[in-house]
């Protein structure tokens, strides 16, 4: 979905914007459900845990970019830099982490559910960038408010994980 992301927000169509914003929220849902059916159907795998997280990642900062690039201010670039900075830091703790036996000391929490919730949130209302039901704010300007809740809860989520592993990292220098 990511090439098909970058091509929609790119092409010079009137509703652009709007191919843009169901090609995220298509790939958010399928993500969602594909880990929903997966769990409850028993049919998880170690490939698809490993390749799951990786690929919202980069549809994530892929969109991200794209909308910074369009929109580039500096609550815009610093959100970003924000959620981007924690993914590749969390990731590399998961990573060191699983190379020490040690994979479930830094688990999923609610809060990173909720992070990752007002992120795609945020993502989709930006790239539709569009007035809201006739209301005096735009879905771009509401996106904006989101994508800024969603930095606070992406630095709140990753001083949840690294105060997990702090003990692991304390011993480990």
């Amino acid at each position: 979905m990511i090439p098909a992301l970058i091509v929609a927000c790119y092409i010079p169509w009137e509703y652009a914007h709007v191919l843009a914003t169901v090609i995220f929220v298509l790939a958010a849902i399928t993500d969602w459900l594909d880990g929903y059916l997966a769990r409850k159907l028993g049919l998880t795998s170690n490939f698809g845990a490993f390749l799951d997280p990786v690929a919202d990642k980069l549809i994530v900062a892929t969109a991200l970019i794209l909308l910074v690039q369009a929109h580039p201010t500096v609550l815009n670039t610093l959100a970003t830099i924000v959620i981007i900075s924690r993914e590749i830091t969390i990731s590399a703790l998961r990573e060191w982490l699983a190379s020490l036996q040690l994979r479930n000391v830094v688990a999923v929490s609610w809060i990173g559910k909720v992070k990752t919730t007002m992120q795609m949130i945020a993502i989709a209302l930006m790239l539709y960038e569009a007035p809201l039901l006739g209301l005096p704010i735009s879905t771009m300007q509401l996106g904006q408010w989101c994508l800024f809740i969603a930095a606070i809860l992406t630095l709140w989520s990753m001083f949840i994980y690294l105060r997990a592993a702090w003990p692991i990292l304390k011993e480990s220098t």
